[in-house]
């Protein structure tokens, strides 16, 4: 049953509004003022709040406020009930960050579909999208239930790629968001020496070719190929650009998902500026651990060619190789037979990584 905080000082307007949504199933909690509100918003963790602007203690905008700086109510959908119909009054509370507002007096089903509406909304957001095809279909499909998003393509497929196919080119026509279902991929630039700056290695779950679809030049700004035989999802810049602009609901989501690459680019280039090639080496090894790529124990894993390596931590190949010679002398690696690299010491790695 979902919970709702209803905050008005009017007792007449909150007894029955309070019977309304009671006998829609909802468990209600009422305050008449809003410092009662505030307190009750944060032991009562409703699922969504509806409040009156105009009230005494604290109003409506307050309320809002307080409750947008705790982080444990931040995130619940909040409806004003209000009895003015002036233009900047509602538009000062949807810039605090309000929902939703309603003018009174109110209709039942204008009420009822006005927290239907926001429920939706809040538990599409909270909902747990597994980084897999069927995550992937079920978001579109979920995504594709609002009225402006209709046209979305549904039931992508996979296509299958051998190791050392190339994706896409540096330059070429930015066409598709791939998601990667199986296997791993590098993307990387060339530089005017003739050599290649790895700028990541992306393994299931993970999308590539974002920024460039974001490019106004419209072109890949980078060069993907794969690294070992791989299954990927081809998402049309279309139905990319729908998902980021079509419906702001939806727009939230499909940002988080795609967003964690574009955060660890960032931190990457803070790295390449700030950060020791020890460091930088460190954490590549970790990073490539917790995708899997290469693991802490033999006969496993994939093999990365050391050039690779070098490109990913911005370095001379040769100092990439003597850096992994220092990690192995210090019983932080080891390689097997086939020159795979082997992760002994995590927490040692990570030692180095933080220092």
């Amino acid at each position: 049953m979902k919970k709702i905080l209803l905050i008005e000082d009017n007792k007449d307007v909150r007894e029955n509004t309070a019977d309304i949504l009671e006998l829609s199933n909802y468990e209600v909690v009422t305050a008449e003022n809003g410092k009662i509100g505030v307190e009750l918003a944060e032991k009562f963790r409703p699922d969504i709040i509806i409040c009156d602007i105009m009230m005494p203690e604290l109003d409506g905008y307050g309320v809002l406020e307080l409750v947008g700086k705790n982080s444990a109510t931040s995130s619940i959908p909040f409806i004003f009930l209000t009895a003015k119909t002036d233009r900047a009054e509602v538009r000062l509370g949807m810039n605090l960050g309000a929902d939703d507002y309603l003018t009174k007096p109110f209709e039942e089903k204008e009420l009822l579909e006005a927290i239907a509406s926001r429920l939706r909304k809040s538990d599409f957001l909270k909902k747990e999208i597994v980084k897999n095809m069927e995550g992937l279909n079920k978001f579109m499909d979920e995504a594709s239930q609002y009225s402006d998003l209709k046209s979305l393509s549904k039931n992508y497929s996979l296509k299958k790629y051998n190791k050392r196919d190339i994706i896409f080119w540096e330059g070429d026509n930015a066409h598709s968001l791939f998601f990667i279902e199986q296997g791993s991929v590098k993307t990387y630039k060339g530089t005017e020496t003739g050599k290649e700056f790895v700028t990541g290695i992306f393994g299931p779950g993970d999308f590539i070719g974002q920024l460039s679809l974001l490019n106004s030049k419209i072109a890949y700004v980078e060069s993907a190929m794969v690294l070992e035989d791989s299954e990927l999802c081809t998402i049309p810049r279309d139905d990319f650009t729908k998902l980021l602009y079509g419906n702001s609901v939806v727009s939230q989501k499909f940002i988080g998902m795609i967003s964690n690459n574009l955060m660890h680019m960032q931190e990457q280039l803070v790295d390449m500026a700030f950060a020791s090639v020890r460091q930088r080496a460190a954490k590549a090894l970790l990073e490539l651990y917790d995708k899997n790529v290469i693991l802490d124990k033999p006969n496993g894993g994939l093999g990365i060619p050391r050039e690779d390596f070098a490109g990913m931590i911005g370095t001379a190949t040769e100092t990439a190789i003597r850096t992994l010679s220092d990690f192995k002398d210090e019983g932080l690696i080891t390689t097997d037979h086939g020159r795979r690299i082997i992760i002994l010491d995590v927490e040692g790695l990570r030692t180095v990584a933080d220092f």
